[in-house]
């Protein structure tokens, strides 16, 4: 019970990696805001945590939307009286393809969700963070954009992922006097739905070839990894375990992206 007491906020709470970090918060204690802009999913989420004896509160909103953001985040505190833990995971794919033939709308709804997304998380939720006295954010990026930069069509993804990088390290100087610790979890391959809603267009002649010598993932290998692989490293820094460690991004990929680089 690591966490108790502790209150977390936690985005695309409604299956992935989100789910399972506010499956494992919640056991370890906290209270856990599980954020969606799916209702139904978010509330499915909430109500798993609570039949297995947790505290979770279900918000709807669109993370890329200024105004619902701040009523979830601000519903969140009324309801546990404070927020310790942030984690901004909420993220698409988007669509992949070349860049002169991704439309700015599709460029755009990228950008929105995944950066502006995780700025207006971190913009409403820090203060609360700052009230609570410290506490721990944890931003999920991606191997995209910070170690590989082989899956060609990804660029308004991977540009969103780098930024994501970028902010983790410039917060974590910046809210280091309030201290709030600021991490990054770069997942490789994980068994989420994120891929199959991956929107890709006339990617074949732009791909550079490369061989895997005995598939993708060598520590497992070519197996993906797990959602709650991820959730027990947020978990970790999420918890005083982590209470030195801040503005470092972390790689989850069984060493899949030391080859594809």
């Amino acid at each position: 019970m690591e966490l108790s007491g502790k209150v977390a906020l936690v985005t695309g709470a409604g299956s992935g990696i989100g789910k399972a970090s506010a499956v494992l918060f919640a056991r370890a204690g906290a209270s856990v805001g599980v954020l969606s802009r799916t209702e139904d999913e978010i509330r499915k989420t909430a109500e798993e945590i609570v039949a297995a004896g947790g505290k979770a509160l279900a918000l709807t909103a669109d993370v890329g939307d200024d105004a619902a953001m701040r009523q979830a985040v601000d519903r969140l505190a009324a309801e546990y009286g404070r927020i310790d833990i942030v984690f901004a995971n909420a993220g698409i794919n988007g669509v992949w393809a070349a860049i002169d033939e991704l439309t700015p709308e599709e460029w755009d709804r990228t950008i929105n969700t995944n950066l502006r997304g995780t700025y207006l998380t971190l913009h409403h939720a820090v203060p609360h963070l700052k009230r609570a006295g410290g506490g721990s954010v944890i931003v999920t990026a991606s191997i995209n954009g910070t170690r590989v930069f082989s899956n060609t069509g990804a660029t308004a993804y991977s540009c969103t992922k780098a930024a994501q990088v970028a902010m983790v390290k410039m917060l974590a100087l910046e809210l280091a006097k309030d201290r709030i610790r600021v991490n990054a979890i770069c997942p490789g391959i994980i068994d989420t739905e994120i891929p199959d809603n991956t929107q890709s267009r006339n990617l074949e002649s732009l791909r550079v070839p490369i061989e895997y010598p005995e598939g993708k993932v060598p520590l497992t290998d070519g197996k993906s990894g797990d959602s709650f692989d991820v959730a027990e490293l947020a978990l970790f820094l999420a918890s005083d375990r982590a209470k030195h460690i801040s503005g470092t991004p972390v790689w989850i990929d069984g060493a899949e992206s030391l080859m594809v680089g």
